[in-house]
């Protein structure tokens, strides 16, 4: 079971990032406004856009334990409720008297809490990240959560019927477009029940910053490598299933170049492979196949680009 007691930010951002945008800041304020009215929060974008590490870092702000759930095909109403996974039985042997023997034997079956119970029972703060990568039937329990605040027991052989929700439970999802692979349509019924912020790409001075929060790297550095995988972001014909290298690209250059002491110079022949093995790949998920040889060159022109110090 995944509960964080202290939620320690994603390794890719940190508080600095959130700080420094009037974007961010007011995006977490309304969230946390939202949370403690008793409304779940739906953040929603493209990958590596950073609505895991937004939802665990608001999550940390409620100052309650945090749940983190991923969602998946295969999540069923045990893994959310839980189920009865065993026996445990007792055995007692009465011989007080010599002539007279006595043998008691109790059997009763062992019970486990699923994430969801766990949570609701306690008041933990539930990430559910991409939640629609679970079947919209396993979804279903969280229409009684939002809306009576109970989670309905069905499908177990426990006596009682429902939990009432603990007065500081609190939900928030995050999911991809509804277009992208190995999601779900989620159910309208659900969605009316919570408030959905769409989240858009850093500006660039958060992705600046993002980048040295990782890195040990400077402004200088760190800027010019933003610029190139904003510059590659942009030669993306993008639309709603693919926005080009993402903020993951320029962390990944920046650690890659730091870590094997790779030149952030665009002359050299290693940091040229990097931006290219790094950023070739999303751009060629959306750009026609007769057009990717000059997107090729574009992209290595702007790696050349880069000059530091």
């Amino acid at each position: 079971m995944t509960v964080l007691k202290e939620v320690r930010q994603q390794p890719h951002i940190n508080n600095e990032v959130y700080k420094h945008s009037s974007y961010y800041q007011g995006l977490i304020k309304r969230s946390l406004r939202y949370l403690s009215s008793g409304y779940p929060v739906h953040f929603t974008g493209p990958s590596g856009i950073g609505k895991t590490t937004l939802a665990l870092h608001i999550a940390k702000q409620r100052n309650r334990p945090v749940m983190l759930l991923n969602g998946n095909k295969e999540l069923s109403n045990e893994d959310l409720i839980g189920a009865f996974t065993g026996y445990q039985s007792s055995k007692v042997k009465d011989n007080f008297i010599r002539t007279v023997y006595k043998t008691e034997e109790n059997v009763t079956e062992s019970w486990t809490d699923g994430k969801l119970l766990e949570a609701v029972k306690h008041g933990y703060t539930l990430v559910y990240d991409e939640f629609t990568r679970s079947q919209p039937e396993a979804n279903n329990i969280f229409l009684s959560i939002l809306e009576e605040r109970i989670l309905p027991l069905y499908g177990t052989k426990r006596r009682e019927s429902f939990v009432r929700v603990h007065p500081e439970f609190s939900v928030i999802f995050t999911s991809n477009p509804a277009e992208y692979a190995g999601v779900f349509q989620s159910q309208d019924a659900l969605l009316d029940r919570m408030v959905t912020l769409p989240l858009d790409q850093m500006d660039h001075q958060a992705e600046v910053t993002a980048v040295i929060s990782k890195t040990s790297l400077s402004r200088e550095p760190a800027e010019a490598i933003v610029e190139f995988v904003v510059t590659a972001r942009e030669l993306c014909k993008s639309n709603d299933q693919v926005q080009g290298p993402s903020l993951r690209a320029s962390i990944m250059i920046a650690e890659m170049a730091e870590k094997h002491d790779i030149p952030i110079d665009g002359n050299d022949e290693e940091f040229q492979e990097l931006c290219l093995d790094i950023t070739w790949f999303p751009l060629q998920t959306c750009t026609p196949k007769e057009e990717q040889p000059q997107l090729k060159e574009k992209l290595l022109d702007a790696c050349k680009k880069i000059k530091v110090g």
